[in-house]
Parts: C-alpha cells; structure tokens; sequence
C-alpha cells in the first residue's frame, strides 16, 4: 500500500454499502455517495447526494401521535450514466460474469475510479473504466467520465444520462416507515442537443434545487456524432445517445454537472445559473486539473506524517485510514464551507443517519481544525451564534435564563431530537429523552475558548464568542439549585454522555442528579465567562452588558456558584457518574456476552428483554472519563481547589480502572476517549483502543451503521489523538504546551500546524523535538517543552531533547 489508496478487488453485494459510504465524494457545499452510475436505490445500493445544510420537514403518525421529523434532504441523484448493447438489458453488474473488479479511492487527488471487466449472457467481452469527482476547487461541479472497450464485439451502443429528482430518504431502514419524499418537481427538459436540466423544491422549507447536467460521447479524444433522444417527466430528465461501437476501440462518455439552490450567493436564479455553469465547463481533464490542484494544496497543510515499527504493514493501514479520515473531514467542511451557514454533522454529509443533525460531535472536530486551518471553525462556531436567539428561546421556555442549545440542532438552532426512537431489536417505539443532554452548551463553550486559545482570535470573542459563553453561563447559573443543607448548587434532571442512563429505575421523570461530568463543565463555563469579562476592552464589555442586561450583581453570582457546586463520590474517593449510581446493581458482562456476543448496544439489548440499562452499573461510553479528554490533571486540580474538593494522586487512575471496566463502547466516540486517557498510564492499552477507533468505519464495528453515514466525530478523534494526545500538545495561557508520550511503535511524527498566525513545522522523535516556526508573522511565540519555555521566533528552529 502507498498509504493513499482505499482498494477493494471484488464486488460484494452485502458490503456495497458500507462502500458507498467510504467512497463518498463531497467538498463542503455537496456530497454525493460513491454508488455506481448504473445503480439504482434498491437492497444492494444507495446513490445519495446531500447539499449541506439542505434540511426538511414532514409529519408522520407514530404510535398514535403525529410527530414532526426534519431530515436532511436526499437530493436529485445527478449520477445516472448506463448503457446497453443492441436493444439489450441495461448494465447490472449482478447479471453478468465478472472477470476482473477493481475500485480505488485516491485520496490524494479526491478520485473514485473503478474498472470492471465482464462477459454478457451474449457472450461479449467488456471492460468498463470509471472516474468521478465531486470539485473541491469550484463546490458547484461534479463530474464523471466512463470508457467503455468492447473487447471481441462490435454492434450499437444505447447510452442514458439522466437527472432524477423522483427520489426519497430511505437510506436509514428504521426510518421507512416515516413519510419521507421531501421533493417537489418544478421542471425538466432538455435545454439543448448535450444539455438537460431539473429543477425540484423542498416540500417545507421551500428549498430549489437546480441540477444541469452535459453529456459527450468521445473517441480518441475527439467527439463522437451520435443519435440523441430526451425524455422527461416529473421529477426527472434523461438524454438517450446512440452510437457504433468497435471492438478494440475505446469510447469515453463524459458527464459534467453543475449544482445550484435558491439559498446560494451571488446568483440571479438557481436554475438560470446551473445551466450557464454547465455550458462553461471545461472536460473532465480541465476539471480533474484544477480539482487534484485543490486537494494538493489541503494535503500540504493537513497531512500527518507517521514512521513506525509495525508488522504486516499496519502502519501503513494505519496510515491510510487517518488519511482517509483527514479526507472525509474536509469533504465535509472544507475551505467552501466558511461562507455556508451550515454546521458540522456528526454523520457528515454521507447519508442519512441522524437525519444529517449536529450534536456535540465538533467537540472531537473543531480542536483538529483549529491548528489546521482555524477560519473553517470560525464559521462553524458561527453557526451556532446565528442560532442564538432560538437557544434563549429554548431557556426561557425551560424557565432558565440564558441560551440552551439544543442537543440535535438542524436547519434554525430549534431541538431536532426525537420524541419516539424505533428499536429494532423489539420493533418497539420508545420514548427519546436524550434532549436532555444539557452538556451540549458547555461543548459549544469549550469550543470557544479552544478557537481563541488556538488563534488569539480577540475579534471573533469580542463579536460572537463573548456573547455565547456569557449566555450559555447564565444558563448553568440558572440551572443549578441551592441546596441549604449542604450549601451546594445541584444540577438535577439532566443525562450526560452516556446514553444508556437517562433516569433512575422506575423513577416517572427522566433525568439523573448531579452528573458528574455537567456539574465540572458547568463550573468551567462560568469560570470561563468571568475571564472572558476581563478579556474584553472596556467599551465592549460595557456595551455587551448593557445589550444583556448584565448586572454586577449575576457576575458575583457566577464566581460563588463556581465555588460551591456539589460533586458526589463513591466511597472509596472515585467520582462517581451521577448521584446514585454506586446503588445500581453490577451487570453481568460474561453472561451478555455469551449470550449475544456484540453487546456494543446494550440499551436495546435489554429493552428488547423488558429491562433497562438505568438499573445497572454500565456505560455507553465515556461520561466521567471526558473530564480527562477535555482537560489536563493540572486544569482539573485546579476546578477541585476552586470547589474546596481535595484532588488526591491516584482519583485519575482510579477512577479510570473503575468505568473502563463498565463501559460497553456502544459509542464509536468511546474508543477515542478512552485511548486518549489511558495515553500516559497505559500506553499498550491506548494503542489498542486507538486502532480500535481506527476501525469503526471502514470494519463498520457497530455492524451496519456505517452504511447509513460515517462517524466523523470518531474519525477527527483519531486523528486529533496523534496530533495532540500523543504529542501532549495543548493551547492554554498563551503558549503551545509539548509534553510528548509517543507510543513505543511510533518512531516519528510530523506535523504542520497553525497557531496564532504562525505556520509551525513539528517533528517528533522519542528522544527529541524539533520546533520550527515559518516567517509570516513578526511575532515570537511561547512554547513549553516539559517544564521549559522557550520562545521560538519566526523563522526559527529548535531542537529539544525529551
């Protein structure tokens, strides 16, 4: 392996989907699933293509209740491109005898080509070679180009290109019982002897979208004079091309397709701008040329450069797979994203899982981006600021001051989670609470804080940052109740991340008392908010305050709530996950897993059993042990000596040990957690769970989920976890923090990063760091070796010994 090529050398039905997710193509305006052009949406494929943020609303009658759902949209499919041979059967790779099968993902380039060589029932020999891109360079171009070489036959080849807005979301089985066709024609036809166009609208949001789409036939590089015939009707428009083929003689068929809607800038009419678009376009090599030039210019700043001594080359898998997931990411928010008002999805824009929501999940996104390429998690921050005014909305609604951002945010910042979730072990609708996850706001202040803390950004705080972290703390203040006889604030009636608790057994409410990971990000954010005040130049603060009716009083507020909020502990010291869960009963893990072997999904395992995970001592993933992902022993000791908690050596590895133990890992974000603090005491145990992570999609671990969209949360942790779990790098105080612990395989790293307007070059080695800073601001800037400082200058290099 060359540790840029994804492979596959046989065409497998059962996994054509989770192929489809993996060779997705996308470049932050658009995405579109690596289906073939031939395919249909049935059993074995799933074309998708989704326009970020491109989000409607339908009703259904479940259970009795009428429940509104909004999805991200199945846009009109612009891949069809397929062929027959004199009047024949149009091409099914499932009809006929495969000789050869090869399909790549060149990452590097942001290429899906697949070559296929089959024999028809007639006995005709044919190879069939593919290329696709979706143009990161210009977001509104896509294109395809397939050769087709008859091998022993010549005879009439029938040739259909088409655009397909006739279809529906049914990427997600447990969805398909809900209405789900989200698209409304307007019109289709032929606008000229190469060109077809459509154009469809959202049924609710009122969304146009507006697909052309132009189709040559070539031969030695030169056109082809062939026989065109246009049909359409609603939702749909397909050119039919007939021409001679020869045997031995290539014939390339070349799609190009520009994509436009309503809700783009700087255009007149959606539909008026595609077909001007298309008519522009250059070939697929014009295209092709400019979009690998694009995508060499995002390796240069976002690649990671790894050495190590593994067996069996593994490390170049491993290699590969961060790669892949460096690429997945940047398909999804990319430099074509900062002018969007979309936010990062924990599925991407690769299917329809999740119905294409935001959660927390940029909690493992934005840190990597910040030291790539900050400017793209400035505007996804700005997202949420957008949706300010429909967070305070939800918080006054709660009787709460301040902003509550919803735990599934979508189109306008509204809560999107579900009120009934299918359980397809049971085929039971249950009720959803997870709404109740207030921690996402303390997600979206520390996401913040680590912008600023990366760039220095003092514009972006005084503008937009200040104005969340102050409201998001109103929110905890408000939140948090006085209890006089212990003269603590308690946080009731919330769930933290671990999905599998969201209330006690048989308790009537949901909800869960002082979880330990809430009431410690509650305490940051407000904690934060104060340091954010003195941050800002007088006149700002004076005006925010006045804009928020901030008065002295509430700040003095602020700073004694982050002084006397309750955490609980299990008797012998560890923190225990929320008040209550050392009365829960031990789970038999050696029995489920006899029992059922994949115990990944615990909770609906034991609903289908008429029991509940709310009675035992289990995880999902990773609740109290964030605490050690989002923050260093040090930043912790410190919250406990602000609360009068004393913070012993051993609470970290103890209470490590203890939910290592109780974790199922039901969530592709656990692995990443967990490797990344088992990182400084155990680092076998980290690696192991590191390439665990590394396999959650491509293995497709959770068995089926990744065909329905990618964990992007998962595969930006991990490659966050090489960046700066195993190089110890933090942002804090103005200074770039290095206190690396390389696992024993790894022999170097090297980095490019970006931190407060300087391009920092690091190599790392188990015995030394190299530092070096390029020229582009006058600036020095601080970085702390250990527990040595050095001051790096632009242009300089250090050399460390570790």
């Amino acid at each position: 392996m060359d540790g840029w090529s994804l492979v596959y050398e046989s065409f497998d039905p059962a996994r054509e989907g989770l192929r489809e997710a993996l060779y997705t193509l996308g470049n932050g305006y658009f995405a579109t699933r690596g289906a073939a052009c031939e395919a249909k949406s049935d059993d074995v494929h799933y074309p998708g293509t989704y326009i970020a943020g491109c989000y409607n609303r339908l009703k259904t009658e479940v259970a009795g209740r009428v429940i509104e759902n909004e999805d991200l949209v199945n846009c009109p499919n612009w891949l069809p491109l397929t062929f027959r041979v004199d009047n024949g059967a149009w091409f099914d790779l499932r009809t006929v005898e495969l000789r050869s099968y090869r399909q790549e993902l060149h990452l590097q380039q942001g290429i899906f080509a697949r070559t296929v060589r089959f024999k028809d029932e007639q006995g005709r020999e044919t190879t069939l070679k593919c290329r696709r891109l979706v143009h990161m360079a210009a977001p509104h171009y896509a294109a395809l180009e397939a050769t087709l070489i008859p091998e022993n036959w010549s005879g009439r080849i029938d040739v259909r290109s088409a655009l397909d807005g006739t279809v529906v979301n049914c990427g997600v089985a447990r969805y398909r019982n809900l209405n789900s066709k989200h698209l409304e024609p307007l019109e289709a036809e032929a606008v000229s002897d190469e060109i077809i166009y459509l154009k469809v609208q959202t049924t609710q949001s009122n969304v146009q979208i507006a697909q052309a789409a132009r189709t040559r036939v070539m031969r030695d590089g030169q056109p082809v004079a062939v026989k065109r015939q246009a049909r359409t009707e609603p939702g749909y428009v397909e050119h039919r091309l007939t021409m001679d083929a020869e045997e031995g003689v290539p014939l390339t068929l070349e799609k190009v397709v520009a994509l436009y809607t309503s809700r783009d800038r700087a255009i007149t009419e959606c539909g008026l701008e595609a077909q001007k678009a298309v008519r522009r376009a250059g070939g697929f090599e014009d295209l092709l040329r400019t979009h690998a030039q694009a995508w060499s210019h995002l390796w240069r700043r976002f690649d990671i450069g790894i050495e190590a001594d593994l067996p069996n080359n593994s490390m170049e898998s491993a290699a590969l797979v961060l790669r892949l997931h460096v690429f997945h990411l940047l398909q999804t928010v990319s430099p074509n994203s900062m002018d969007l008002d979309v936010g990062v999805p924990a599925r991407g824009w690769h299917g329809e899982a999740y119905r294409g929501h935001i959660f927390w999940d940029e909690l493992f996104i934005l840190p990597f981006l910040n030291l790539r390429m900050p400017e793209i998690t400035r505007a996804l921050l700005r997202y949420r600021h957008r949706r300010l005014n429909e967070a305070r909305t939800a918080a006054r609604e709660a009787n709460c001051l301040g902003a509550m951002f919803p735990w599934q945010s979508g189109s306008n910042g509204r809560e999107e989670s579900q009120r009934l979730h299918l359980n397809p072990k049971s085929g039971r609708w249950v009720p959803d609470v997870s709404s109740l996850q207030r921690h996402v706001n303390a997600a979206i202040a520390y996401n913040i804080w680590q912008y600023y803390q990366a760039t220095g950004d003092l514009q972006f705080m005084v503008f937009f940052g200040a104005e969340m972290l102050i409201e998001i703390a109103r929110f905890w203040a408000c939140l948090g109740s006085y209890n006089k006889e212990l003269d603590r604030y308690e946080i009731r009636g919330v769930m933290g991340p671990d999905e599998y608790h969201d209330g006690y057994p048989d308790a009537e409410e949901p909800g869960l008392n002082n979880n330990s990971y809430t009431n410690i990000m509650a305490v940051w954010v407000l904690w934060r908010a104060l340091e954010v005040l003195d941050l800002l130049p007088e006149d700002r603060r004076r005006a925010l305050c006045d804009m928020l009716g901030l008065k002295p009083e509430e700040i003095e507020a602020w700073d004694y709530i982050s002084r006397r909020m309750r955490l609980v502990f299990h008797e012998d010291g560890i923190l225990t996950q929320f008040e209550g869960y050392e009365d829960l009963e031990e789970f038999d893990w050696e029995g489920y897993r006899k029992k059922y072997g994949d115990i990944h999904r615990l909770d609906r395992i034991l609903e289908a059993e008429d029991d509940t995970p709310n009675r035992y001592k289990l995880s999902k993933q990773a609740d109290v042990l964030m605490l050690f992902y989002l923050f260093s022993a040090e930043e912790l000791e410190a919250i406990f000596q602000r609360l009068g908690y004393e913070f012993k050596p051993d609470l970290i590895p103890k209470t490590i040990d203890y939910y290592e133990r109780r974790t199922s890992h039901g969530s592709t974000l656990s692995s990443v957690v967990h490797s990344w603090v088992l990182a400084r005491s155990l680092r076998p145990g980290s690696w192991e769970l590191f390439t665990k992570a590394l396999e959650s999609d491509v293995a497709d671990v959770q068995g089926g989920t990744t065909p329905e969209g990618i964990h992007l949360g998962a595969m930006a942790g991990t490659v966050d976890l090489v960046q700066r779990c195993y190089t110890g790098l933090e942002t804090r105080g103005d200074i770039l923090w290095l206190n690396p612990q390389l696992p024993e395989y790894l022999r170097r790293l090297e980095l490019r990063l970006c931190y407060r307007g300087h391009c920092i070059e690091l190599e790392l080695t188990p015995n030394r760091i190299q530092v070096s800073s390029h020229p582009t601001v006058a600036r020095p800037v601080k970085i702390r070796v250990k527990d040595e400082i050095h001051l790096l200058a632009p242009g300089e290099t250090k050399k460390v010994a570790v």
